[in-house]
């Protein structure tokens, strides 16, 4: 009911992004990617397209460079403005209708950060993903690998209304701060993989 409300009410603003993004680069106006949801189902979420055009089966994620300034060469002028104000999001309320994600959740990860989902933050699938989060209230992209698994796990674990309209809240001030919208390349979950590794191949020597 929320998101059929709230694409009602954005139907302008979304008609005037799309416009504005096909015009502003080739390509789709949508970006369409495989994620992992609640209980580990495989969905497809819906973004506006903020970087040049790429089909998404083609990119390697574990040798993806991460996104670290607005000054990347592969993010539109018209994507450093939807991700400055997380307007790039908002496609992803057509993801709450099927039934997908819910406004409030951990976020859904891609495929291949599975294999550094360690089985103690498993909880973690037992919601919805949201398009917001308690990690992303606490710190989104500037937040460790680990530390986003945690909030995820703790949220999970003990989710409520009451939580979600607190997190809710937070993130209008997060997205008016533009606060943790740039991640660190020794902070992913590809440095994570790689520190795993290592610690696992020193256990095994």
């Amino acid at each position: 009911m929320a998101s059929s409300l709230g694409l009602l009410v954005l139907s302008p603003l979304l008609l005037l992004l799309a416009l504005w993004i096909k015009l502003d680069s080739h390509g789709p106006v949508f970006f369409r990617q495989k994620r992992i949801g609640r209980s580990r189902q495989p969905f497809y979420v819906l973004k506006f397209r903020t970087m040049t055009h790429r089909d998404p089966d083609t990119i390697d994620q574990h040798a993806e460079q991460v996104v670290s300034t607005g000054d990347d060469q592969r993010i539109t002028r018209a994507g450093r403005f939807l991700r400055i104000t997380s307007l790039d999001e908002i496609p992803q309320l057509f993801n709450i209708l099927k039934g997908d994600m819910s406004l409030v959740g951990p976020r859904p990860v891609i495929p291949e950060q599975l294999e550094v989902v360690p089985l103690w933050f498993d909880d973690r699938f037992r919601v919805r993903p949201g398009i917001t989060g308690l990690a992303q209230v606490k710190g989104r992209r500037s937040l460790s690998w680990e530390q986003q698994l945690e909030y995820d796990t703790t949220y999970a674990r003990k989710p409520g209304l009451l939580r979600d309209m607190g997190i809710l809240l937070q993130t209008v001030w997060v997205i008016l701060t533009a606060k943790g919208i740039y991640g660190d390349e020794s902070k992913n979950w590809r440095a994570y993989r790689d520190k795993w590794a290592r610690h696992s191949q020193k256990e095994n020597s």
